[in-house]
């Protein structure tokens, strides 16, 4: 049979296929194979004598939460208290378009926005929005709800941003404490080390809110160059192929940084990150 894994605890893999749950065991040619089956998992299992047998090709993973295969990551990002960090949010993005992760942009905080901030911010949500980012305010409720159908998700970002109060918005019934953003969805606080994926509005969510692993593992400096998404529109007009859009001439990305086609502020993120 086939089925996902969605719960880790110690050596049991908790399988899900579309009608059943199984509890089963890894097959120790995993451990001889340095591979270790994940949350997220597509498997072949042996359901009669609960063993998994194969793990399918992953199309990414993430090791903290110690995840595989997920589809989307809502990226929490407050605009106030703390305060809005395009380094951060860049940073996440990179990442994220790295690891073939869909990045869902939610924008919290924005009821304590006076009128000179909200002007100011605007034209920032615009510009993510311009370069093909899905991104929302955290009013946005009932579309937040439809990212979740038939994806695995996980949410991240800065500590203090409102990812409980968002997930306590999606359903009630989580109760997440506000300000407890560790706290595992509708069962408290965590007693043991275990990940696991929670049904959420008829898809799946990690039971941590995030992941943590903030480093460009594994990255080049073209990884990072490359995964700045609107730099490539333009890359084919620079003089030189592999340009870095740092010290070369006729560069066609600096030319739309200059004239404001490009946020500058992500432009230099993008120098703090290769530095």
């Amino acid at each position: 049979m086939y089925g996902k894994i969605i719960k880790l605890i110690s050596n049991d893999y908790t399988v899900k296929t579309l009608n059943d749950k199984y509890v089963c065991k890894a097959r120790g040619k995993f451990r001889n194979m340095g591979l270790s089956p994940l949350v997220g998992d597509e498997v072949k299992f042996d359901s009669e004598n609960k063993y998994i047998l194969e793990v399918l090709p992953r199309k990414n993973e993430l090791y903290r939460p110690a995840i595989a295969n997920v589809d989307i990551a809502i990226i929490i990002t407050s605009l106030k208290r703390p305060n809005f960090s395009s380094n951060l949010l860049d940073k996440f993005l990179v990442i994220c378009e790295y690891n073939r992760i869909k990045p869902v942009i939610v924008f919290t905080k924005y009821d304590l926005l006076n009128e000179d901030e909200v002007n100011l911010i605007k034209p920032i949500i615009a510009y993510y929005k311009k370069i093909g980012y899905e991104v929302y305010i955290n009013n946005d409720i009932e579309a937040i709800k439809k990212i979740f159908k038939d994806k695995v998700c996980v949410f991240t970002g800065q500590s203090g941003a409102g990812k409980s109060t968002l997930l306590n918005k999606i359903d009630n019934n989580l109760n997440l404490k506000t300000g407890e953003i560790s706290l595992a969805l509708n069962r408290g606080k965590h007693t043991t080390r275990h990940t696991e994926l929670i049904e959420l509005c008829d898809g799946l969510v990690a039971d941590t809110p995030g992941f943590s692993a903030l480093e460009f593992t594994g990255m080049s400096k073209s990884d990072i160059r490359d995964n700045f998404i609107e730099f490539n529109y333009y890359r084919d007009e620079c003089q030189f192929r592999d340009c870095f859009h740092i010290y070369e001439k006729k560069c066609k990305v600096k030319e739309k940084v200059e004239d404001g086609t490009i946020l500058k502020s992500r432009y230099d993120n993008y120098i703090n990150f290769l530095k």
